[in-house]
């Protein structure tokens, strides 16, 4: 039998998704739960490898070679979370075809990425959002931001130490948007490169904040070369937001 849970966490205390020797991490969480929960050891898979720092408001990992279980499945989420850091918390759990893939079964994701451009620093967006406190030009955002839609290479918005062999992803839309100095941006597409999102937002602010000329992110795209887009946006601010099966 092989289960299907939905997550989400606060990626604060996390060192990323992926189990990592001596460090915790949302998928030895994971692990560590259901052990003490069914009393054996499960292969666990993701959705996705966040980075440390990283948060998820929608993430999805399924248990695989799990026997049949006297704890019935609308019990499972409230079992694990007693059994969880207070960072984590599983919202839903259901069986799924045994050729289900959390990440390869995938449709599309959202990621949200969120800034604080208040003029000071905001104390409760400590460790979750990017506190650059300075003014950005929203309408050159959105300028630039139209360019990053469409289907593209986008290996000058892919980290240099990536191993990918295909950079090719159809982004369907990026969207930028401000309220009260909260500036949010939105991108869904139907994959993602490593550290793309970040390095798409920190192209962005740099537009919004007129050091350079990025309204025109089509030419930063056909250069094909992580050194025309501008810095990696901090972890801190991004959120996988919503996974399309």
């Amino acid at each position: 039998m092989k289960l299907l849970l939905e997550i989400r966490y606060d990626g604060s205390g996390f060192h990323g998704w992926q189990v990592q020797p001596d460090k915790i991490t949302v998928q030895s969480c994971i692990q560590d739960a259901l052990e003490k929960l069914f009393g054996k050891r499960y292969d666990v898979t993701g959705c996705s490898r966040t980075d440390s720092g990283v948060h998820a408001r929608q993430f999805f990992c399924t248990v695989d070679g799990m026997s049949e279980s006297k704890i019935s499945l609308d019990r499972v989420p409230r079992a694990l979370c007693a059994l969880l850091p207070d960072e984590a918390a599983v919202i839903s759990c259901r069986e799924v075809p045994d050729d289900f893939h959390p990440r390869y079964s995938c449709k599309g994701k959202e990621y949200e990425y969120i800034i604080n451009a208040r003029s000071c620093r905001d104390p409760f967006l400590r460790g979750r959002a990017w506190q650059l406190c300075r003014e950005l030009d929203i309408p050159a955002m959105e300028r630039a931001a139209k360019g990053i839609e469409g289907k593209h290479d986008f290996s000058s918005f892919c980290a240099a130490n990536a191993s990918t062999s295909d950079n090719v992803r159809t982004v369907e839309y990026c969207r930028v948007t401000e309220e009260n100095g909260i500036v949010r941006i939105n991108i869904t597409a139907n994959g993602f490169l490593y550290n793309m999102v970040r390095i798409i937002t920190g192209t962005l602010v740099e537009a919004g904040l007129g050091k350079k000329e990025y309204e025109d992110t089509g030419k930063i795209i056909e250069r094909l070369d992580r050194k025309a887009a501008g810095i990696t946006a901090p972890a801190c601010g991004l959120y996988l937001n919503r996974v399309k099966y």
